[in-house]
């Protein structure tokens, strides 16, 4: 199958990149290796809720429904994906997997798991940020009689044994799941570099209303203050110490694993039935045959352009601003991108319809 723009991932990133090529007319497919729209978000635990209000959570096109103010819940955000790709229209193809993305005679070919191939003119990486579990090597030296999870294998407290469990990392996802397990286990967080915290109100309002307002989501990573907020992610809500009312102990960075204990920076040991790895993701492009990646395997782009011609990146943190991977931002970048690859071609396909913004969408899935 040919198309002038194909879209790899179905995500939220993906999603908004389609409303906007929608939008300028341009032929375009999204693949997603998924068999339902938003299941990277019904895949993570039950109780994750989301950092940013309803508001602030939003695609392009199509307000997050409910409570303006409240937290969505992963099932609610996976609805919320499935019922915008349904309202516009979207040419999502699910189930397809790209194993291979290669130069091509006008353009790139995409090889899929199934066998199947699509062509395309230009193409756009949306795979997110979330693509490998990082867990440290020394989780190898722990006993097999300790249960240890990542955290995008963590569902909820019932996976866990009684006695002791170690959260290792301190970042959002550590600090919701912390807290999580102090209800029914006794819990040790280890917080390795302390970041920076933001309370996720101020006077009564979303600290993101105030970074609106402050200009702060529009502050560019080329720039001196983009450079410095860049270095560190940001924990938004709850702080570690925070988590000591809850009877949360903190401890020391994590520093070797040796059968059934862990070593603290600082000295000491802890002896747990379980430890939850919540020490991020990394990169995973080995798919990718297309010379677009430093050493480190992360992408090498400016704003989602790349040098190689017609290939470009969305979703990515601090790919361009703070809001570069957040749903209610990504559709900044997603536009920028659509105008870009519009100009590189030489001629726009019939314009896509779209359903009129005010059109009553179907239901969502897992919203109340």
């Amino acid at each position: 199958m040919r198309t002038d723009v194909l879209v790899i991932g179905g995500g939220q990133a993906g999603l908004a990149m389609g409303y906007h090529l929608a939008r300028r007319g341009l032929d375009h497919v999204i693949l997603d290796a998924e068999e339902r729209a938003g299941a990277v978000w019904l895949g993570r635990w039950d109780s994750l809720t989301l950092f940013t209000p309803a508001r602030y959570s939003a695609l392009p096109g199509m307000p997050f429904p409910g409570d303006p103010d409240a937290y969505p819940g992963k099932d609610a955000m996976a609805g919320y994906l499935e019922s915008y790709a349904a309202r516009f229209g979207l040419p999502v193809r699910l189930g397809k997997r790209v194993t291979l993305l290669r130069g091509g005679p006008d353009g790139y070919v995409a090889d899929m798991d199934s066998g199947a191939r699509y062509e395309a003119r230009q193409v756009v990486v949306a795979t997110g940020p979330f693509q490998r579990p990082s867990v440290p090597r020394m989780a190898q030296d722990l006993a097999p009689s300790i249960l240890q999870l990542h955290s995008s294998e963590y569902r909820g407290p019932a996976q866990i044994p009684a006695g002791d469990v170690v959260v290792v990392g301190a970042g959002n996802s550590g600090v919701q799941i912390a807290a999580e397990l102090a209800r029914t286990h006794r819990v040790h967080l280890a917080v390795g570099t302390r970041m920076p915290r933001l309370p996720d109100r101020v006077l009564g309002r979303s600290v993101f209303w105030w970074l609106e307002r402050a200009g702060l989501l529009d502050v560019t990573v080329e720039s001196r203050l983009g450079r410095r907020m860049s270095r560190a992610d940001t924990l938004i809500g709850a702080s570690p110490s925070a988590l000591r009312r809850r009877g949360v102990a903190l401890r020391g960075r994590v520093t070797a694993a040796a059968r059934d204990a862990l070593t603290l920076a600082g000295g000491g040991t802890v002896t747990p039935g379980a430890v939850v790895w919540a020490t991020g993701f990394r990169p995973d492009y080995s798919w990718l045959d297309v010379p677009v990646l430093a050493p480190a395997g992360t992408p090498v782009q400016r704003r989602g352009v790349t040098d190689a011609p017609g290939l470009y990146f969305l979703g990515l943190p601090w790919m361009h601003t703070r809001g570069s991977a957040l749903a209610g931002w990504v559709g900044r970048d997603a536009a920028y991108l659509a105008g870009h690859a519009a100009s590189r071609l030489t001629h726009r396909a019939q314009p896509a319809t779209l359903q009129r913004l005010g059109d009553s969408p179907p239901p969502i899935r897992g919203v109340r």
